[in-house]
């Protein structure tokens, strides 16, 4: 069992819905990464995303593309996040990391070195969002063999051949995309939501994580009620511009904590 399907396992016997919040590596500063994830933890998270920052990401909105232009800027690469990784389980070796991000720098390292240094650094699972599943059965097998899962998105556009696809090859759980649009973008529509997780879990056998729209704790509550865990990413990114950077890792520990407590009523 992967650190990801025991952290499903255990909410499951608990009755609560996992809170995955995002946050890209090296913003507002790299060396502010660690911190921002343990505060994460500290304040209720059950599975980090980790944005890998990439020029041209084509799945986040503008939000989102700010911090990894800023990431950027600093020169944080995909490297400097797997230390990352290593920094956080020094003291923390439960909470499922899982790296999101698009094919390019994987590609650039390989996908044998990638898989290989993801693991020994302390990476549970990864989000490709430009991986189709159709393609993706070696590169989940390399994954597979050191206990990591590959998770794919879903979005309301998704054919039932498509959700079938991903249904065959998703491990540890499947982000579904709430609308048509990119990260930050749109308002949510629960029973939209609600309409599709029939089709979804006709294929799907793994927990179903849903993302994009979800601002603050009544919408993450909301959502919960159809899901089985929330991710939320843009709202922490712009808590973080919002705020100083001294103040960063206590605003978003606090931030979160409303989320979870929200999730537990």
């Amino acid at each position: 069992m992967s650190k990801i399907q025991a952290c499903f396992a255990a909410l499951a016997a608990s009755n609560k819905k996992g809170l995955i919040p995002f946050i890209t590596a090296g913003d507002p500063a790299p060396e502010l990464t660690v911190s921002l994830m343990h505060a994460l933890v500290d304040g209720g998270a059950d599975i980090i995303e980790l944005g890998v920052p990439f020029s041209d990401p084509m799945a986040d909105g503008p939000v989102i593309q700010r911090a990894s232009e800023r990431a950027l800027l600093k020169g944080v690469s995909l490297r400097d996040v797997l230390q990352f990784v290593r920094e956080f389980r020094v003291s923390n070796q439960i909470t499922p990391v899982v790296l999101m991000g698009y094919a390019n720098p994987i590609e650039r390292m390989g996908q044998d070195a990638f898989v290989a240094q993801a693991a020994e650094a302390g990476v549970d699972g990864v989000l490709v969002v430009d991986y189709p599943p159709e393609e993706c059965e070696e590169f989940v097998s390399k994954m597979k063999q050191h206990s990591m899962d590959t998770i794919f998105l879903l979005a309301p556009t998704s054919t039932d051949e498509r959700i079938a696809q991903v249904g065959k090859v998703a491990s540890g759980y499947v982000y579904y995309v709430s609308l048509k649009g990119v990260t930050g973008s749109g308002s949510l529509d629960l029973d939209a939501v609600a309409e599709m997780m029939p089709r979804l879990k006709k294929h799907i056998k793994v927990p179903i994580g849903v993302g994009f729209g979800i601002r603050d704790g009544a919408t993450a509550k909301a959502i919960s009620t159809v899901s089985d865990a929330v991710v939320i990413g843009s709202r922490i990114i712009q808590e973080l511009e919002n705020t100083p950077q001294e103040n960063a890792v206590a605003a978003v520990k606090m931030f979160i904590s409303g989320v979870r407590q929200a999730l537990d009523e």
